[in-house]
């Protein structure tokens, strides 16, 4: 007997109509840009140039995928989000920017995980992801011990995770979720660790909207050596 599917980590999956270019682009580019929707995963497949891959977790809008790929045009970024307008506002901005190292997966993000190689990435974002905030619903939330397992598992030696989100009480669950891994590092040295953004970041419209309950927190993790 198959295992049941995961509970869905996210809420709604499309919101008002596209705009005219947002929904054509659904329709040309994303299928250039979608991982095989079945079997292996191979990042050296999807773009030979990369010289390592890393991975945005929920994308969201798109605005600090974009910026990355933009800013490390070596790298490839894969990016998943099962959110249509999400997806949409970030195809609009791979094809503003031009971008070729950007490919996305228009779905859950465990699923497109799930077919990674070990230690394939290199990087690894997960910013501000549902908090889920009411006791009944925290079993929906990404951050469990098996999410943090396969993180581990698909980063390589000093691979980094940074994981952002506004919700205090979520905080704490992610910096135990993690550490309880035994996989990572936190080489945090003063609060300005993680109450600042880290100076590679992209703000994102979420961001700026500070629909939580406190001032971002950022935690960044080292993956040991295995």
């Amino acid at each position: 007997m198959e295992a049941p599917p995961p509970l869905r980590s996210f809420g709604r999956i499309r919101s008002r109509t596209l705009k005219p270019r947002q929904a054509s682009l659904l329709d040309t580019l994303l299928p250039s840009l979608r991982p095989p929707a079945e079997g292996p995963v191979d990042p050296a497949g999807l773009w030979p140039a990369a010289a390592e891959t890393w991975l945005e977790v929920g994308f969201g809008g798109g605005e600090h995928m974009a910026a990355q790929a933009a800013r490390h045009p070596d790298v490839l970024i894969l990016g998943a989000e099962p959110f249509v307008n999400g997806v949409a506002s970030a195809l609009r901005h791979v094809d503003d920017l031009g971008l070729s190292n950007v490919r996305i997966h228009d779905g859950d993000v465990r699923d497109l995980m799930s077919r990674l190689p070990d230690a394939s990435l290199r990087r690894m974002f997960v910013l501000f992801p549902d908090p889920w905030p009411k006791l009944r619903h925290h079993k929906r939330r990404l951050l469990s011990p098996a999410f943090v397992a396969e993180a581990a598992r698909l980063l390589g030696p000093a691979g980094r995770l940074r994981l952002a989100t506004d919700w205090a009480a979520y905080a704490d669950v992610m910096l135990a979720v993690v550490l309880a891994d035994g996989r990572f590092d936190w080489p945090v040295q003063c609060a300005a660790d993680w109450r600042e953004p880290p100076a590679d970041h992209s703000p994102t419209r979420y961001e700026a909207k500070r629909l939580g309950d406190c001032a971002p927190v950022w935690l960044d993790f080292i993956r040991r050596p295995a």
